[in-house]
């Protein structure tokens, strides 16, 4: 985490807004830097045009009386470029490249989706077809000299037949233009010259990165949500102005976890940041929440389901996981992003018997429109919610604080027609089983994500949020072996509540081999200078400023011959010098045997990237801290209710069922209970008990029965 020594103030402005856009519901968190409190607001997500359901949710803030002149922060997260992807309804796409290289779109590499023995293996149709790519004559070799000038006339009639063929945006991948970018850019400026409206993506820009097939896959990819981003946010922007919200600090999430100005989010090279940048905030928060004092064994498994999925990370001190290669939608994309995975395992999911007599859930969503069956919008098909509301988890007269109800004997009808009566199975029957196989997919995942990268789930701490994580936690828990459960303070927006801990970061990188030992340091300071005068130029284009960025350098290293590299940290080593360069190769070494589980000490090493890494520190959300009582807290005030559940099709348990708000500090509970909020539920069952730490979290502790009573 960056040091709060600098730090970008927003004088003027008592409040700070993050809104998170997800599948089913939009979440907005508002704080009052003044009381130290906040607000929470979660409205119906608008998938056809996102930016009328957040435009909605902000209106109700203004509605109850906030000045919008004194919202002097706005923090988004979105899926717009990820569900444009993954629906493919991007800009229409040009592709230039060098001349006799047209096939590298096709060719690709070995990768069959994880699988390179899949001989039926069917490769995404391309972005830019061959009637819509474009080879232009010119020549860079691998250090950077023109070996055959730019075909200028050719880069002309190019751009123009691309032009008549309704083409909105053109990728730019030359071969080794990381080393020399001077081809792209030329190209750029002709296209600029005779088809002003087109956006232009070069790869030089996009990823300076050696490797034709991911630059050439990112940029393509840059190139098909450039459009599709700049005219998302050029709507929202105008949409807030309207509000009354004028503020200069408006800031997209990215999928590094930093946020960038939406004037970064509109520049052409950065769109492809922005595919993680939903899931990213509710990572961040996470990693902010461990950083800020809130710690947990070794770190915390994030469990973020929401309406359409559920997505988990892995955070270790304060940081979660982070790659800088990546699949989206079966795109390669080689950009920074957190290390997360992704299932369909939402409360949207839909179940069904399948042809063979089996009941499945997912891929498919109900979304938010129509939504699950119990929302009485028309959707007929049941869903992972309507298995929650018919074991009786979800208050059907409490859903969003009562704001929506809640069509039980929909939800009921749906699981009879589409589940219970295929495959001979009672309503309840098939709502149990319809959460325990979501329950155990969600639990499978993070084992697999977990051996991947050679860590314990049991290690860890559950941290559940999204709207209907909390009531699926303690279930993942017991499969995974996990003992310890913390569900935040407001775990419905907590992905909302991330986008006002999240700093503007910005990545950059640079591609050049040279053996290690014989890297002259000052060229190798020279590479990092030039990628730190980009990073301060950007940081005044956005209206930062550049006094209050700090740097983060890191080289990419690898074994002479190898073809994959691993990141290596500069922390603490200052200006590179021989005796840095030799700490690198130690660092290189321990590393390489970190994660290989070997290295080769007398073997050459390699300099393949130079990475650079710009953070502007901004105010962040602290929780406040309560007094938590040592002696027994009376949690009879919170008692609302009592309720019938199913935990499983045979039994009926009566539960209490406390108001969150009203728990006092230090309160404990023993399960089975529930415990709702306008946001969210939490589900206790038997055997765990819950308290109310300091943080205002709701701490959920197992106590294994087999192992005799607890001291």
């Amino acid at each position: 985490m960056a040091s709060n020594r600098h730090i970008v103030t927003h004088a003027g402005g008592r409040y700070r807004l993050g809104v998170d856009v997800g599948g089913t519901h939009t979440d907005l968190v508002l704080f009052d830097q003044q009381a130290g409190d906040i607000k929470v607001e979660k409205v119906s997500s608008t998938p056809a045009n996102p930016a009328l359901g957040v435009l909605g949710g902000v209106r109700r803030f203004l509605d109850a009386g906030i000045d919008p002149g004194e919202i002097g922060f706005f923090a988004h997260g979105t899926t717009i470029t990820t569900n444009a992807l993954l629906e493919m309804r991007g800009a229409r796409v040009g592709l230039m490249v060098n001349a006799g290289f047209n096939a590298i779109q096709e060719i690709q590499n070995q990768s069959r989706d994880g699988n390179p023995f899949d001989y039926f293996y069917d490769k995404p149709s391309p972005i830019a077809p061959q009637s819509r790519t474009r080879q232009i004559p010119g020549r860079i070799d691998y250090e950077g000299n023109e070996l055959a000038p730019l075909d200028e006339a050719a880069v002309k009639d190019a751009a123009l037949s691309l032009a008549s063929a309704g083409v909105e945006s053109i990728a730019i991948a030359y071969l080794f233009s990381y080393m020399n970018p001077d081809h792209e850019q030329r190209t750029r400026a002709i296209i600029k010259s005779v088809a002003p409206d087109i956006h232009v993506s070069i790869s030089s820009e996009v990823l300076p990165r050696i490797r034709e097939w991911p630059r050439l896959s990112t940029t393509l990819v840059n190139a098909y949500l450039a459009p599709v981003l700049t005219r998302y946010i050029a709507e929202l922007s105008d949409g807030l102005d309207d509000l009354g919200i004028t503020t200069q600090q408006k800031f997209l999430m990215q999928s590094n976890g930093g946020v960038m100005p939406f004037a970064a989010a509109t520049r052409g090279e950065n769109t492809v940041h922005t595919l993680l940048s939903g899931p990213a905030a509710g990572a961040q928060a996470a990693a902010w929440m461990e950083s800020a004092g809130d710690k947990s064994q070794q770190g915390f498994i994030t469990l973020d389901m929401g309406g359409t999925s559920a997505d988990i990370a892995f955070i270790e001190g304060g940081t979660p996981l982070e790659v800088t290669e990546g699949v989206v939608a079966r795109r390669q994309v080689d950009v920074p992003a957190l290390d997360m995975t992704t299932i369909s395992a939402g409360g949207g999911s839909i179940a069904r018997a399948d042809g063979g007599g089996f009941l499945t859930v997912g891929p498919e969503s109900a979304g938010a429109d129509p939504g699950p069956a119990c929302y009485g919008r028309g959707g007929l098909r049941p869903t992972v919610t309507d298995a929650d509301i018919v074991c009786g988890f979800l208050n059907p007269g409490y859903f969003l604080g009562g704001s929506q109800g809640l069509d039980i004997k929909a939800a009921e009808t749906a699981l009879e027609t589409h589940v219970g009566d295929p495959i001979k199975l009672s309503m309840r029957e098939a709502a149990v089983g319809i959460r325990r196989i979501v329950d155990e997919r969600m639990a499978d995942e993070v084992r697999v994500f977990a051996a991947k990268r050679g860590l314990e789930p049991r290690e860890f701490t559950l941290l559940p949020f999204g709207g209907a994580g909390a009531v699926h936690a303690a279930a993942v828990a017991l499969e995974l072996g996990i003992t310890r459960i913390l569900v935040p303070s407001r775990p419905g927006a907590f992905s909302a509540l991330g986008l006002l801990c999240s700093d503007v970061v910005h990545d950059y990188v640079r591609s050049e081999l040279r053996p290690l030992d014989t890297l002259d340091p000052n060229h190798g300071e020279a590479l990092f200078a030039e990628l730190e005068r980009r990073a301060r130029a950007e940081l005044i284009a956005e209206g930062l400023g550049d006094e209050a960025a700090e740097f983060a350098r890191e080289l990419d290293l690898r074994y002479t011959g190898q073809g994959y590299e691993l990141r290596v940290s500069l922390d603490g080593l200052g200006a590179l010098s021989n005796d840095v360069l030799g700490e690198l190769r130690t660092r290189f070494d321990a590393r390489h045997e970190q994660i290989h589980g070997h290295a080769v000490p007398e073997k050459g090493v390699e300099v393949v990237s130079y990475r650079l890494r710009v953070r502007v520190s901004v105010p962040k959300y602290v929780a406040p801290v309560i007094t938590v009582p040592t002696d027994k807290t009376d949690s009879s005030p919170a008692l609302k209710d009592h309720r019938m559940i199913w935990f499983d099709a045979k039994t009926e348990t009566k539960v209490p069922v406390y108001e969150r708000d009203l728990l006092p500090p230090g309160a404990r509970l023993i399960g089975p209970a529930i415990v709702e909020q306008m946001d969210a539920t939490t589900v206790i069952p038997e055997h765990w008990g819950a308290r109310l730490d300091e943080h205002s979290n709701l701490v959920l502790d197992y106590d294994d029965p087999s192992k005799g009573a607890s001291a």
